[in-house]
């Protein structure tokens, strides 16, 4: 089965790729390597949510807005060169702009991580480090980037 068709199954679409808010591109491809840049949680162009995690956007909420990312992040890579051609993702790295004490990180990050291995099943496995920070572009309060191994 594609990766395209189990985004199909599981009656997840991807988003049009996300517009960069400053001066880099959406994906870039080395060798069979594919690296996203840092994706928020746009839906339809718009900010999903602002502020900070374990402040005013709760941890669960966050998860859910960290998933959006990962999406942003498959939409970026399709469009550079189609999800179909990933063999698997190697390491996703989340940013959370955490509230004064919030350790939460790592289930936050969760929302990006579960979603690659509904889609990506073994090929989904991946490193990761779940990082929290004072502030996040335009507010955002996750971020998620990807780098992905595609075939031949």
């Amino acid at each position: 089965m594609s990766w395209t068709a189990r985004l199909a199954e599981l009656g997840v679409a991807l988003p049009e790729v996300a517009a960069p808010v400053a001066a880099y591109v959406p994906a870039v491809r080395t060798g069979q390597l594919v690296f996203t840049s840092g994706q928020l949680p746009f839906i339809e162009g718009t900010l999903a949510a602002t502020g900070k995690v374990g402040g005013d956007v709760s941890p669960e909420e966050a998860k859910a807005h960290a998933r959006t990312c990962a999406l942003n992040a498959l939409a970026a890579v399709d469009a550079l060169v189609g999800l179909d051609s990933v063999v698997r993702v190697v390491k996703l790295t989340g940013f959370v702009a955490s509230a004064d004490g919030f350790t939460g990180q790592p289930a936050v990050v969760n929302g990006a991580s579960d979603l690659i291995g509904e889609v990506f099943g073994e090929a989904g496995q991946h490193a990761r480090a779940a990082v929290g920070v004072a502030e996040l572009p335009l507010g955002a309060p996750v971020e998620v980037e990807l780098i992905v191994e595609i075939g031949e």
